[in-house]
């Protein structure tokens, strides 16, 4: 039932496909919308298809559970005493220096990379009085346009750079 309906939609000449919905532009019915839903399965679970999950789904899962595990070992490591450790049985661990030197240099690398970006900018930037900071080679010169059309209906202007003496006179002439 289904298919002939995705089918019988797809032989109608004015008719927009898509994986989830058709929509019939056609004259001679009223305008109707189906859903095919290709992810539905008989048992009613929400699975997408018969590949089981989406692999974007799987990483963003196995990557935010990771990123739970490994912040309580760091945080158990860092903050639980040594002879609680050895209670436990764990006496292989980095020094407790690591603890501050890591997220310390971490930030300082991302710190010296946003300045490195910033400067790099700078330096890239032609200076305010240059003139390139107002022309290039995508510059246009506005032409003349004399619409040849009559009435509400005037075609659009072709696309140009306003001059800065207009933006002058525009924004500082009384």
């Amino acid at each position: 039932m289904k298919n002939e309906t995705v089918k019988e939609a797809m032989e109608e000449p004015h008719s927009v496909s898509s994986p989830r919905r058709i929509l019939s532009l056609s004259k001679k019915k009223r305008a109707s919308v189906s859903f095919s839903d290709s992810d539905d399965k008989a048992s009613g679970f929400g699975l997408s298809g018969e590949h089981g999950p989406k692999p974007s789904e799987v990483y963003g899962f196995v990557g935010s559970i990771t990123i739970i595990v490994a912040t309580v070992i760091f945080f158990t490591w860092a903050y639980v005493p040594e002879h609680w450790l050895h209670a436990v049985g764990i006496y292989y661990y980095p020094s407790r220096y690591w603890a501050l030197a890591v997220p310390t240099y971490i930030v300082v690398t991302v710190a010296l990379a946003l300045a490195f970006y910033i400067g790099l900018n700078f330096l890239s930037t032609p200076p305010p009085t240059s003139l390139n900071t107002l022309f290039d080679e995508f510059t246009r010169d506005p032409s003349t346009f004399s619409p040849l059309g009559e009435g509400d209906e005037l075609p659009i202007e072709p696309i140009a750079d306003i001059p800065i003496e207009e933006i002058n006179r525009l924004m500082f002439d009384d």
